[in-house]
């Protein structure tokens, strides 16, 4: 068993995909990337950047034509490491329905464990501590297809929690919910990460998610182009905006208040840092 490092890094990561008749479009040009132990990182940019593939990289659903991928000090290339790769960097998709497998909710968290050889004893432990940590106990004995989206979504993270990963990838997982359901399943992850010190990687489009993050990672044709804190990240408006994408929308809020002669910090990026700067005129101080 290799030595674990702790964390997951790719190295001169190439990847391309065939169009047919050899044409080709690459999709990683040379990506380097390291996650650390309990890290939440956020991974953005436009349609066609290469985050999904990076994504795919890390749970071994894609393997490097270039570089090399390290999950835990496991090689991607190592086909003996596949299977312990994918039980501690669990993957949680779009679309629920595509990973819920089940007709009862708590049979469905049960599936990865019995796949893994787990006892019953512990399999029933598992998936109790897996539907607690997603607050879906009370629904345990449902049937799936009459939840919610944002309910789904978190059966599809408590089933990869019940193979108790050290990594959770989620990729876009919020973008076919409503806005009740993204609350739900960022609530989830961030207490996931905060809580339970489970790193996170969560590739959006929503800029609002990527504030959850200890650091963002920005991607543009199949490279990594900027990478920090969000507040930095957010920073570079104009470098965003010229790729297609934006700040979250309290940030442009702050910004047009800065404009119209409201004295905020026009980097406030969030609701609590924004309140706290309305707050702090109103006091006079």
């Amino acid at each position: 068993m290799a030595e674990d490092t702790g964390t997951i890094e790719a190295k001169g990561l190439y990847h391309r995909y065939e169009l047919g008749d050899k044409e080709y479009v690459t999709a990683l040009a040379g990506v380097d990337a390291k996650v650390s132990r309990g890290e939440f990182l956020a991974i953005i940019g436009p349609n066609g950047s290469g985050k999904s593939t990076l994504a795919k990289h890390f749970n071994v659903l894609l393997l490097p034509e270039e570089g090399d991928v390290w999950v835990f000090g496991m090689n991607t290339k190592d086909q003996k490491f596949t299977w312990e790769i994918r039980r501690n960097a669990g993957m949680v998709f779009q679309n629920p329905d595509n990973q819920i497998v089940a007709t009862v909710v708590e049979e469905d968290v049960a599936f990865g464990p019995e796949n893994l050889g787990i006892e019953p004893q512990d399999i029933r432990k598992r998936v109790d501590e897996a539907l607690r940590a997603v607050d879906m106990s009370h629904m345990r004995r449902h049937a799936p297809h009459l939840l919610s989206g944002g309910q789904k979504q978190r059966v599809a993270i408590a089933g990869v929690l019940a193979m108790r990963p050290k990594c959770i990838i989620l990729d876009e997982p919020t973008a076919m919910l409503d806005p009740r359901g993204r609350e739900e399943v960022m609530k989830t992850v961030l207490e996931l990460n905060k809580k339970h010190g489970i790193t996170i990687i969560h590739i959006t489009h929503y800029m609002d998610e990527a504030l959850y993050a200890d650091r963002v990672l920005v991607m543009d044709r199949g490279r990594v182009i900027m990478e920090g804190p969000p507040r930095e990240v957010f920073l570079e408006k104009e470098k965003l905006v010229s790729l297609g994408l934006d700040v979250p929308p309290l940030g442009r809020l702050s910004e047009a208040l800065a404009k119209a002669g409201v004295p905020v910090r026009p980097d406030a990026l969030s609701v609590e840092e924004l309140v706290e700067e309305l707050c702090r005129l109103k006091s006079g101080t």
